[in-house]
C-alpha cells in the first residue's frame, strides 16, 4: 500500500473533497488557470478534442473539467446489438457477477470482483439487496476516469429511469493502488445509483465518488452530490416518465471517478477485448444483447 493511500484512511474526506469544491468553482482568473494548467501538463489532457480548444476560455477548473467534447469526436457502435462503454477511461475490472478472482466461482452469486482478492457484494454497492437480486449472475463492468479523460457520463442502453440512491459513505482514492489495496472501495466510497428499466429489464448505472471529487450531477436532476454524507436518500422517478436514450448524456463527475454498470443475468455477454486496465472510449462495445 502506497504512502498516499495509507494516508487516505485519516485524512478528512469530505472537507478535502468541499475545499476542492471551492477551488474547482473558483472564477478567479489565476486560480482557475493555474488549476487547468497544472492538470493539463500533469496529465497530458487532449483538448484538440474539447468543443473549446483554449484552455484559457474557460470560466472556472469545473467548466473544463466538465467540457463537452466536438460533435463527431466519440460515435456509438453501429451494430443494434451493442450496448456502449458509458466513459472514457479504462477498465478497473469486469466479469460475471458472482464469479471471483482468475475465473473462479465465488459462494455468493451476488459478488463483485474489486482487485487482488478485494470483493464485495451487490447489495452493498447499490445499497438495497432487493434491487440487488436483479443482477445476481449477471455482468459488471468497471471503468475508471482518470484526470485527463472526457468526465461525462453517457447511456449503454435506452433505458427510463425508475429512481436513484444516494448512498453515503467515504472518499477514497480510486486509483489503481487504492483499489488493490481498500477492501470494498467502490462499496464503501459515496456514490449515487441510477436504477433504468429497460427492454431487456433493470439496468443500473453507478456513479463513485473518490477523494477530491466535488461533485456528480445529473442531467435530470441536476447536481446530485454534494451534500457529502447524511441519510441514504431514495428519488423515485417512476411517475416522471424520463427516458433517455442509448448514447445519451446521463450524468458528470466533478475530477476523476468511476463508473460502475450492471446488467442482469443473460441478456448480454460481454466484449471478449475486455479486460482488467484495457484502455476503452465512449460508444464502444461494452457489451452484446443476447436475449
Amino acid at each position: 500500500m502506497s504512502l498516499i493511500t495509507t494516508l487516505t484512511y485519516l485524512l478528512p474526506h469530505r472537507a478535502m473533497s468541499s475545499l476542492a469544491r471551492k477551488l474547482a468553482y473558483s472564477t478567479h482568473p489565476r486560480t482557475k488557470q493555474w488549476l487547468i494548467d497544472t492538470v493539463t501538463r500533469k496529465f497530458g489532457v487532449d483538448l484538440s478534442e474539447a468543443e473549446q480548444p483554449d484552455p484559457t476560455a474557460y470560466p472556472s477548473f469545473n467548466a473544463f473539467f466538465t467540457r463537452a467534447l466536438k460533435p463527431g469526436a466519440r460515435v456509438a457502435e453501429p451494430d443494434a446489438n451493442a450496448l456502449l462503454m458509458p466513459a472514457d477511461g479504462r477498465i478497473s475490472e469486469c466479469g460475471h457477477i458472482g464469479r471471483a478472482d482468475e475465473g473462479v466461482l465465488h459462494e455468493d452469486a451476488s459478488h463483485i470482483f474489486q482487485a487482488k482478492g478485494h470483493g464485495f457484494t451487490t447489495a452493498e454497492l447499490l445499497g438495497d439487496e432487493t434491487a440487488a437480486h436483479a443482477f445476481e449472475g449477471g455482468v459488471y463492468a468497471t471503468v475508471y476516469l482518470s484526470p485527463k479523460d472526457y468526465h461525462r457520463v453517457h447511456m449503454p442502453w435506452t433505458g427510463r429511469l425508475r429512481e436513484t440512491v444516494h448512498v453515503p459513505g467515504r472518499l477514497f482514492s480510486v486509483g489503481p493502488d487504492a483499489v488493490g489495496t481498500v477492501s470494498k472501495l467502490f462499496a464503501r466510497n459515496e456514490r449515487l445509483v441510477c436504477h433504468f428499466d429497460t427492454d431487456f429489464g433493470p439496468m443500473a448505472v453507478v456513479m463513485v465518488g473518490a477523494l477530491l471529487v466535488s461533485g456528480v450531477e445529473t442531467v435530470w436532476g441536476g447536481v446530485e452530490i454534494p451534500p457529502y454524507g447524511g441519510p441514504v436518500t431514495v428519488k423515485d422517478y417512476r411517475g416522471e416518465h424520463i427516458v433517455l436514450e442509448r448514447f445519451a448524456e446521463m450524468a458528470r463527475f466533478n475530477y476523476g471517478s468511476t463508473v460502475i454498470v450492471l446488467l442482469p443475468r443473460g441478456v448480454a455477454e460481454l466484449a471478449p477485448a475486455l479486460s482488467a486496465q484495457v484502455a476503452v472510449r465512449l460508444g464502444e462495445r461494452l457489451a452484446t444483447r443476447i436475449g
